[in-house]
């Protein structure tokens, strides 16, 4: 199997640098633990609120006319579906996103925004088969969420800035679902500084890829168990491409509760003034309780998205007023 190379993470960040926000590394003031310095990635800050703008838009920069004028198909529980809706209106391609109606209403809504035509489905388990009838009936192409070397690549874009912004990064932290995201940065720091310990991040309820991983083969999770997690986004399994990536490149996996997670956020919001989904906030929550089960030194969390039901986050704050 061939695996995304720095030179494909290269060319992707010189493809979607017009249309992406180089995110900073943001020094902590909320050092609840006294383990090691510790900095944020806010991928939060992109335009549609997540990091899978980075390889949307990789994906459909590298489309030829024709495929451009077919348009486009995405299958997502919500910030995949914007991330392609806005890359795809910024190009001016017909793109269909097929979503569970289960999806938390600001990213349906969000994704609706963009301009693309958004199939609700009754379950997460049929978004794939719905998305695949749309590409049969218009002839379009899927860009699938994260089993894509050019959404890898494009996600690796995150790797890059990283270690450019810090060279003597010890630790970078990074959530796990699909694992586009993990395997594209992790194939950065490793070839840029291999050094770096790139440290998976899961929710207990959904800790498959963990499993896989130290038993050296994947693991499959039943979806309704997968589904116990208040981290809508890291609910998803890792296909045999980013499986392959993290077994050559990912350090270890760690796993944080569901309590952990809800801290992490509202910790995020009140002291670093950064709106954190779940998803978003599991590297966090890895640093703020789990700093035995980490490496020293300098540590890099990447906070992946903030498209959080504005209820959900006013209940977390509240608990945690």
């Amino acid at each position: 199997m061939d695996l995304v190379t720095l030179a494909d993470i290269r060319a992707a960040a010189d493809r979607i640098r017009p249309a992406v926000v180089r995110t900073p590394l943001l020094p902590c003031a909320f050092q609840r633990f006294q383990h090691s310095p510790l900095w944020l990635k806010p991928e939060n800050l992109q335009p549609i609120g997540a990091f899978k703008l980075r390889g949307a838009h990789n994906a459909l920069a590298r489309l030829d006319a024709d495929a451009r004028r077919r348009g486009v198909v995405a299958y997502s529980s919500g910030n995949h579906a914007q991330a392609v809706a806005y890359a795809a209106a910024k190009e001016g391609i017909t793109a269909h996103i097929v979503m569970p109606e289960a999806t938390p209403a600001v990213k349906i809504e969000n994704t609706r925004s963009y301009g693309a035509e958004v199939v609700l489905v009754e379950s997460a388990a049929q978004r794939e088969s719905a998305a695949y009838e749309i590409v049969a009936e218009r002839g379009a192409v899927l860009i699938p969420p994260f089993d894509h070397p050019d959404v890898i690549a494009g996600q690796g874009t995150i790797g890059l800035e990283i270690v450019e912004d810090d060279p003597h990064v010890d630790v970078v932290l990074v959530p796990v679902s699909g694992g586009g995201l993990a395997s594209g940065i992790a194939t950065a720091i490793a070839a840029l500084s291999p050094r770096t310990k790139v440290i998976g991040v899961e929710p207990e309820l959904a800790a498959d890829a963990r499993e896989g991983l130290r038993a050296g083969t994947p693991a499959d999770w039943p979806l309704e168990l997968r589904n116990r997690t208040i981290a809508d986004g890291l609910r998803s399994q890792p296909s045999e491409l980013t499986f392959a990536h993290l077994r050559a490149s990912l350090h270890d996996i760690v796993t944080v509760a569901e309590d952990e997670i809800r801290e992490a956020m509202a910790v995020l919001a009140r002291s670093a003034r950064l709106v954190a989904e779940p998803s978003g906030a599991v590297p966090v929550a890895a640093a703020l309780f789990h700093a035995a089960e980490l490496p020293p030194g300098r540590t890099v969390a990447v906070v992946s998205g903030g498209n959080v039901d504005p209820a959900l986050l006013a209940d977390v704050l509240a608990v945690r007023g």
